[in-house]
């Protein structure tokens, strides 16, 4: 059967980096495989939920290449929500607790000042029916736990191998607050099951949760599905990322002209067996993602390397794929293939072929470096057309006339003609800048 794989953030914020190597896992996962992948958003965060957030997660998605086959919000399915947890209370799993948070954060401290470990004490469950028509009637409304089975959950983990959590150790999970909405927990285990989730691949900051989901799967009956926890990507100090940490979300790395697949190859190669390298196309990066072969210690993102493999991605682009992109950045039809592949092996982010336009057409104040070498350029200075041949030619004539050659020919020749000490091989520019141009330049005039 082909799989089914989920994406599922919860839109309170911006997706970032470290999002971005879930989402591409999976979505490489079920390429690799023919399968499908969801986006699920787990909304049930009434508060900071927006509508403006589910929609940059969908255009984050878009821009790495993700088009989800099925769509889903949870916001939309607390109907079914509603029955699961029906059925755990008539099966006795799903338990009201009335303490306020106030109370358990004293509980808490009492436990961890006794050296016990600070999970909860399942006081609710000793309360007699009158005792909880007594506490509802000072007001207090219950919110409700999942009774845990004291045993050890094991499971066969696609990046981990054989995976385990000791139940015992943990406090009942918190299901349904208060105000009746409900936290991750529940409404997860529902999804994967109605929807027919066969692979859960996830961080491993999730393997606790599998413990206990996998006791609610088994509570309502449930399929289970395959679990996977992979390394989290964290800063290059180690830092865990979040969605503070704005100048790494997927929204400002794509406003600051990175690739697209620069950004895949690093959130996705990093930490794994395969060295990070600039990967072109989804389809040649899902070939080269084995679950199994990930690494166990974290995978840290190095913003200087995704800065090498953008530039690296930009280098090799041919003109077809930069074509629509060089458009809207207001490059002339005409000029744009001939300035991709004379600029595009100095380019960090596509962005800069702008700056580089502005050289070619001006206005630029040259430098005359050595008057001799620009005066024997100008007197030597060849009728158009211009052709790749060019610069080899004219420049043998000036070097003959003057004896300069090296760098004290080609310097002073660069900076009169663009203004600058770097930049991209002047073969390449000088039929742009034309013969006109060219010669102005060469005389001290701006042009």
């Amino acid at each position: 059967m082909a799989p089914l794989v989920r994406f599922a953030p919860s839109p309170t914020g911006f997706l970032h980096i470290g999002n971005a190597r879930p989402a591409l896992l999976n979505a490489l996962f079920a390429r690799a495989r023919g399968g499908r992948f969801l986006l699920r958003l787990d909304d049930t965060d009434r508060e900071r939920s927006t509508e403006a957030f589910a929609e940059a997660i969908e255009t984050d998605l878009a821009w790495l290449g993700i088009v989800p086959d099925l769509r889903a919000r949870q916001s939309d399915r607390t109907a079914i929500y509603d029955a699961a947890a029906d059925r755990l209370k008539a099966f006795g799993r799903l338990y009201p607790c009335y303490e306020t948070s106030e109370e358990l954060e004293r509980r808490r401290k009492r436990q961890l000042g006794r050296g016990l470990p600070p999970i909860y004490d399942r006081a609710a469950l000793a309360l007699t029916a009158n005792e909880r028509a007594a506490m509802e009637a000072e007001g207090r409304i219950p919110h409700w736990r999942f009774k845990l089975e004291p045993r050890v959950v094991a499971w066969d983990d696609l990046v981990r191998g054989e995976a385990h959590v000791d139940c015992a150790s943990l406090s009942d999970p918190v299901l349904v607050r208060a105000d009746g909405s409900y936290l991750y927990t529940l409404p997860s285990v529902v999804d994967d099951d109605d929807l027919g989730v066969t692979h859960v691949i996830r961080g491993e900051d999730h393997v606790t949760n599998t413990g206990v989901q996998v006791q609610i799967f088994e509570a309502l009956a449930a399929t289970l599905p395959i679990f996977g926890h992979h390394n989290l990507l964290t800063t290059a100090d180690g830092e865990g990322l979040s969605k503070r940490l704005g100048h790494l979300s997927l929204r400002s790395l794509r406003e600051a002209g990175y690739e697209p697949a620069a950004v895949r190859s690093l959130a996705v190669l990093t930490g794994s067996a395969e060295a990070v390298r600039a990967v072109a196309t989804l389809d040649e990066l899902a070939g080269l993602v084995d679950l199994a072969h990930i690494s166990r210690a974290p995978a840290k993102f190095d913003p200087h390397e995704l800065d090498g493999l953008n530039a690296r991605i930009l280098h090799a682009m041919p003109f077809a794929d930069a074509a629509e992109r060089l458009d809207a950045l207001g490059i002339p039809a005409a000029v744009a293939e001939p300035l991709w592949l004379a600029v595009r092996a100095n380019l960090h982010r596509i962005d800069e072929v702008r700056d580089w336009w502005g050289v070619v057409a001006g206005p630029v104040t040259p430098v005359i470096a050595d008057a001799a070498v620009t005066a024997a350029a100008l007197d030597t200075l060849p009728p158009e057309p211009y052709g790749p041949e060019t610069w080899k030619a004219w420049t043998t004539t000036i070097r003959e006339r003057t004896g300069a050659k090296g760098k004290a020919l080609f310097m002073p020749l660069r900076l009169a003609l663009t203004g600058l000490e770097h930049g991209p091989d002047l073969a390449g520019l000088l039929p742009l800048i034309g013969r006109d141009r060219a010669g102005r330049r060469l005389a001290g005039e701006t042009a």
